[in-house]
């Protein structure tokens, strides 16, 4: 049979007859679609604002299509449609949404509502969303249009200056994060200040696995009655990462490219060949004959730094069919740093898909999110310091080619050959896949199952050549390491709403499963080569001397759980008064057995008082609400699951039948009590709009009272193994009032501005450092800085009654008739010597008083200008860097700066780490400013296409004399500059932003 029909369709007349009944077929069903087609008709109308001004640059787009129009400068606007039933959808940055149905009409006027953004944008909170009017604690928003225009890896960096309360300190490295603490500092372990980050409701995602392009929003939640619904990770603060993705009904594809010029901002002025050789002639001196003088004048800091040329290349995908979302972007980031060789090199690719089934009632989705990023690095502490001190009266390389420096002085390397015979690369590759389902049960009930994993690979090379100081005789030393670690999350929780008469009531109920799998991997370190070509890619090819030539990584493998069940409550009555509470209990295996659970309770509560009757004829305010809230959330950072057991370590050999096996002693002593710190915050805030909502704000008063500090406390060793012992001892408390003002004032149909400010206050105190078990410190001691003749010494110390970054100095008196520096004993009386560390003073902290921001955005036309003010005042900053060079007796063979020149040759106790270099940290910064043209192009497929011009760090008024007084603020030793600082950049971007 089969071969019958193929013969039939195969025979010629056969062939030519079904051809001709196929094509009648066709056209008999394209005759009643043409007979019903509707024909396209034009749609003209115009759009207004709340005081019927016309409004320019308003998007009209044709739901469900890519067809998309811009009113003109008198509001009008004309689009085609083929059906009464389109839709169009209606909007413009600033202003309430609308959806209109076409009908019958041919002309549609429409008037925008201004939107309050303090009180009307919906913000997202823990594990949901919610309108900024029902929000009952401090939370800051903040959408893609405001965010900083900077050349990043760091989505965080988007936010700096943006956000009242949040502290940010950027490295000019592109290798280094920066800095980020919210509130003030409230632990003593470095690197445990950072917030929690979740992206997409993921908890703990990295963001190295997010581009700036791809985020829409990013929500700062403050206080504890926001916060603590994560429980023991949220002492911090919490930042809530939104990414892009489509709306019902639109299409879109974007490409947005920049490329950016990074230069040095500031340099020390160090003395050049000849200010030196007059400086040594002045004084009777004379270089040291080792050191030849080649008669030229090598600016160090010049040979090792560079003009940074990087760019950014975004590519974003998002549209929608029927009840399916979908999206996908790639992100390209070449990061050239100021310093030679260093860079940061990234591709990001993003891809999502989510879909509703059964009448929208089970929607699945899934994400993948990964990141593929290359560092160079150079090795700062022994570039940094050379950059500074090697000699300008030398070249750098001698007639040979061999670059000018001497090995026998130890670590007083040519910089430039630090630079070239050195590598140090490493590669992390990020990758989080996230499924998710949500199924609506009944009405207002939905349960949300959310399952992630996260995965990261980072290998590290480093190779010193057979020319490098840093490893002297080893020709050619080699490190390669490789580590993996995986995170894995579940979350599976409830929400329930319900409306009935003037109540609504919020419902949310959930549990939550984490593994952190860490340290899987391995290192190991070899040397001896026969050349360099390989450097470290084939280790099997060194010929080491010894074994012990070969080392290994003491690579641990650890996995921590945390277990978690919450819930939370909200509740609304005749929209005007409002209430939340929850609770949070965590279990985590990071700490001692007798406290592996903890409560985190928080309650807070609104009153809308604009929504009273009493308010009713008022004119002043358009939105009014008091709000209050106290709750306790938690601190496990820079915690694995061996904190709190003991633990062992090799302890030398012994012999032992004939053998000399390796032996393990105690390194960590046991504490079953340990368990995380808690913040405990009570924030009372107002937020308000006047004016027609032209005018908004939000004040905020807060109280951060963090118990249980985790310290490595001394112990005795009659009853410990070890001296010391991690434990839950101290108290740190942090006050403060927040101010944010938001405000247009001007607006119409050519000229628009819009301005926002904020400020913020902290005063940090530590309350004490001892409790009923441990009561042997009353102060702790920090930032060992050394130098000449002052190993041993420290500069800040932890003080009860003192803020975290307290400064303990010697007391600079100024020089005496010899010009020698003097300096004030604990007795008061005076010396030219050199002081003991039981004359220290108190001497100021690096804790500044009060942050500010300024931002300001003006249209006209089709231009649009932004520019950013920051700063900070009441802080001090060490100068350790001037300190360490102001030596006069070094210029004979170092380098010394042109502060110097002030200082007696015969002083030589002119370097001594004192208040005299303790300085004023206060600045204000241009931190950006921005200038773009919308350009208006009849090409039907492109939308949007804008050029922008911005420049970023364009000045800073401070007095400080160090390269920056933008200095990290958190952890044990905050705002000491000390010979590592990586030049901050200032950069110029030349970008566009497409969408088709």
């Amino acid at each position: 049979m089969r071969k019958k029909i193929m013969r039939f369709f195969c025979f010629p007349p056969a062939q030519k007859t079904t051809l001709f009944l196929l094509t009648a077929c066709l056209l008999l069903l394209t005759v009643p679609a043409l007979a019903f087609q509707q024909p396209e008709r034009i749609i003209k109308g115009k759009v207004t604002d709340d005081n019927n001004e016309p409004l320019a640059n308003v998007s009209i787009s044709l739901k469900g299509s890519r067809k998309s129009v811009m009113t003109d400068q008198e509001g009008k606007f004309e689009i085609s449609v083929t059906s009464a039933k389109a839709v169009l959808l209606i909007s413009s940055i600033g202003y309430i949404t609308k959806e209109v149905q076409v009908d019958n009409q041919n002309s549609i006027d429409v008037k925008l509502t201004h939107q309050s953004k303090q009180l009307s944008d919906v913000v997202v909170t823990g594990y949901g969303r919610s309108s900024k009017k029902n929000i009952t604690g401090s939370i800051t928003s903040i959408n893609s249009d405001n965010f900083n225009q900077v050349v990043t890896g760091s989505p965080a960096q988007l936010l700096q200056g943006k956000v009242p309360g949040l502290n940010i300190a950027r490295s000019g490295d592109p290798n280094v994060k920066p800095t980020v603490i919210l509130r003030g500092p409230s632990t003593l372990r470095d690197g445990a200040n950072e917030p929690f980050y979740v992206i997409d409701g993921v908890p703990g995602a990295s963001l190295d696995l997010v581009a700036p392009n791809d985020i829409v929003s990013i929500d700062v939640l403050k206080d504890a009655s926001s916060t603590a619904i994560y429980g023991s990770r949220a002492a911090n603060g919490v930042i809530i990462v939104t990414t892009r993705r489509a709306k019902q009904g639109q299409t879109t594809l974007s490409y947005n490219p920049y490329v950016a010029i990074e230069t040095v901002s500031n340099k020390i002025d160090m003395l050049s060949g000849d200010e030196l050789r007059a400086y040594l002639a002045k004084n009777g001196q004379t270089l040291l004959s080792q050191y030849n003088d080649s008669g030229v004048n090598t600016n160090w800091q010049d040979e090792v730094m560079r003009t940074g040329i990087s760019h950014n290349h975004n590519l974003g995908f998002n549209g929608s069919q029927g009840n399916t979302l979908f999206g996908a972007s790639l992100n390209y980031f070449d990061n050239q740093g100021i310093v030679k060789t260093s860079s940061l090199k990234r591709v990001t690719a993003r891809g999502m898909l989510e879909s509703k089934f059964f009448n929208e009632r089970l929607k699945l989705g899934i994400t993948l999110l990964n990141s593929t990023t290359k560092h160079v690095d150079i090795d700062q502490g022994a570039l940094f310091n050379n950059m500074l001190t090697y000699m300008p009266t030398v070249s750098v390389r001698r007639p040979d080619g061999s670059f000018t420096e001497d090995f026998s002085r130890g670590g007083y390397l040519n910089p430039v050959g630090i630079v070239a015979n050195n590598d140090i690369e490493s590669k992390e590759e990020k990758t989080l896949l996230t499924g998710l389902a949500e199924v609506k049960i009944l009405k207002g009930l939905v349960y949300t199952l959310s399952i992630s994993g996260q995965k990261e690979q980072t290998n590290r090379n480093i190779y010193n050549n057979a020319f490098s100081g840093q490893a002297v005789g080893a020709n050619g030393r080699a490190f390669r390491s490789s580590y993996e670690n995986i995170k894995q999350v579940i979350e599976s929780f409830f929400n329930y709403e319900r409306s009935f008469g003037q109540h609504n009531i919020k419902l949310l109920g959930g549990y939550s499963w984490q593994q952190d799998r860490i340290g899987d991997g391995f290192g190991v370190s070899t040397q001896g080569y026969t050349n360099d070509l390989l450097t470290f890619y084939n280790l099997y090819v060194s010929n080491p001397y010894t074994v012990g030539n070969i080392k290994f990584d003491n690579a641990i493998i650890s996995t921590l759980r945390l277990i978690s069940y919450y819930g939370r409550i909200n509740y609304q009555f005749d929209d005007k008064y409002l209430l939340q509470a929850s609770l949070r209990n965590d279990g985590s295996s990071a700490f001692g057995k007798n406290n592996r659970w903890g409560y985190f309770p928080a309650v807070s509560a609104g009153w809308r008082i604009s929504q009273e009757a009493f308010m009713a004829d008022q004119k002043i305010f358009d939105e009014l609400k008091l709000r209050a809230g106290y709750g306790v959330s938690g601190n496990s950072l820079g915690f694995d699951a061996f904190t709190s057991i003991v633990r062992y370590s090799s302890g030398g050999r012994f012999y032992y039948n004939g053998q000399y096996p390796t032996g393990l002693l105690p390194v960590q002593n046991e504490n079953p009590d340990l368990k995380w710190e808690s913040t405990a915050m009570t924030n009372i805030g107002l937020d308000f709009s006047v004016l027609r909502n032209r005018v908004s704000g939000s004040i905020d008063y807060y109280i951060k009272n963090t118990s249980d500090l985790i310290y490595n406390y001394p112990v005795s060793t009659t009853q410990y193994f070890v001296n010391v012992l991690t434990a839950n001892v101290g108290k740190v408390k942090n006050t403060g009032i927040e101010v944010t003002l938001n405000a247009t004032p001007i607006s119409n149909n050519r000229f628009n501005w819009t301005t926002s400010a904020n400020f913020a206050h902290n005063k940090n105190e530590v309350v004490s450092l001892s409790n009923d078990k441990f009561t042997a410190l009353s102060s702790i001691p920090t930032a060992y800085l050394g130098g000449k003749g002052q190993t041993g010494n420290w500069s800040q110390v932890i003080m009860e009654g003192q803020p975290l970054g307290t400064f303990s100095l010697w007391h600079y008196m100024g020089k005496n008739d010899a010009g020698t520096s003097t300096f004030q004993k604990a007795d008061g009386t005076v010396i030219a010597s050199q002081p003991l560390t039981s004359d220290y003073f108190i001497a100021g902290n690096a804790q500044p008083k009060l942050m500010f921001g300024w931002n300001n955005t003006f249209t006209y036309k089709n231009f649009d200008l932004n520019f950013f003010l920051r700063g900070v005042t009441g802080n001090k900053i060490l100068n350790n860097t001037l300190a360490q060079l102001n030596n006069p007796a070094d210029s004979k063979n170092l380098n010394v700066p042109k502060f110097t020149l002030g200082e007696a040759f015969t002083d030589n106790i002119a370097y001594l780490t004192s208040d005299r270099f303790l300085e004023n940290g206060s600045y204000v910064r241009l931190d950006n400013a921005t200038l773009g043209y919308s350009w208006k192009t009849k090409i039907p497929a492109i939308s949007k296409l804008r050029f922008f011009v911005s420049g970023n760090n364009i000045f800073t008024i401070t007095n400080y004399r160090g390269i920056d007084p933008e200095i990290n603020i958190g952890g044990l030793t905050p705002g000491i500059d000390a010979k590592n600082f990586y030049p901050k950049t200032r950069s110029v971007i030349i970008g566009a932003n497409i969408v088709f």
